[in-house]
């Protein structure tokens, strides 16, 4: 089975050296403190923003799987609570002078914490927001919220009225930092090539990969299916995988709720640089501040990836560089990088 990247700061400062303007989306760290200690967070994140000129972007997650949490001696039952603390130590190790904290999980005597980052007062934190609740924790918190955007646009909308109802209604008594991000970023899965119908048969195919492998982790299901049959109706393909998803959750007398299968919808970013700026345009009148392209799922070829990220560079981005966000009139070169 394919396997993710391994010690992104490293492949992150590799892409920092080859780059001069996109930001550098560090999304997520795990942040649990069996996974890694707040301060060596703080310390690593901040040298890769040196090394990227100020481009780093830092988001939070709880890597609350069985695999994960496993290996590292990790309790999954104080994995969120360490997350808040975590994003609480970072801010402050990159603001003060001297790094002091004493919380409900953790003690850290005065200590110097470098080197700082160069954003000033520090890059922007993220936190991972898969459920309701964690979208008003991030609004609460401060923090951005980075959310998965596979049920689409409608879906994002809703998603992006709860942040906002949090945000209206917090009192700044839970922030981490006072430099509180507000924006809110969403996963756009994109396969974009000269031939549409190819782009959406690849992609499509790689989702379907993707699902069941977040299905495999995280629900209990099979190993996801590799195969990639030429001719195949992908889009059937993905239909029938999501009827499986179903099945087995009726077996065990679960809930099948929308968000059971919202994996499987095939909607998104594939076809040509046409339809994949549509489909964007869609993703901001939802609320999307920010995208986070989903390229490299599982059986999509690596040329297949290489030529999308040559199209978003060369046709997407353009359409929405230079311009104004419609929902919240800001200007859009922050969004451009993404």
């Amino acid at each position: 089975m394919r396997i993710g990247i391994i010690a992104p700061e490293v492949f992150l400062s590799w892409v920092a050296a080859r780059t001069n303007t996109i930001r550098i989306g560090h999304g997520v760290v795990c942040m649990p403190f069996g996974f890694n200690h707040p301060v060596r967070v703080a310390e690593r994140a901040a040298m890769l923003d040196l090394l990227s000129g100020g481009r780093l972007d830092l988001g939070a997650g709880r890597g609350g799987t069985l695999q994960e949490t496993s290996l590292c001696g990790v309790d999954r039952d104080r994995t969120e609570a360490e997350v808040e603390e975590a994003l609480r130590i970072i801010g402050r190790a990159w603001r003060e002078e001297e790094l002091e904290y004493h919380g409900e999980l953790i003690d850290i005597d005065p200590h110097p914490i470098l080197p700082r980052p160069a954003q000033a007062p520090h890059p922007p934190l993220f936190l991972a927001c898969s459920r309701g609740e964690t979208l008003v924790k991030a609004a609460e918190l401060g923090v951005g919220a980075l959310v998965m955007g596979f049920a689409g646009p409608e879906s994002i909308a809703g998603m992006r009225a709860v942040y906002d109802a949090a945000r209206a209604e917090r009192d700044g008594s839970r922030f981490v930092s006072d430099a509180v991000n507000d924006h809110f970023c969403v996963l756009c899965p994109t396969v974009v090539l000269d031939d549409p119908e190819e782009a959406r048969r690849i992609g499509i195919r790689g989702q379907r990969f993707f699902a069941q492998a977040i299905g495999h982790w995280y629900g209990g299901a099979g190993a996801p299916d590799e195969a990639v049959v030429p001719g195949a109706d992908e889009a059937a393909e993905l239909r029938r995988a999501a009827e499986q998803v179903v099945a087995r959750l009726h077996e065990q007398d679960v809930p099948v709720r929308p968000t059971s299968t919202a994996t499987f919808h095939a909607d998104h970013a594939y076809g040509s640089a046409d339809e994949a700026i549509a489909y964007v345009e869609r993703l901001r009148e939802a609320g999307a501040d920010e995208v986070m392209c989903l390229v490299q799922m599982g059986t999509v070829p690596q040329e297949a990836c290489m030529e999308t990220l040559r199209q978003w560079g060369e046709k997407v981005i353009p359409h929405f560089r230079g311009g104004v966000n419609a929902r919240t009139g800001d200007a859009a070169e922050r969004y451009a990088g993404y």
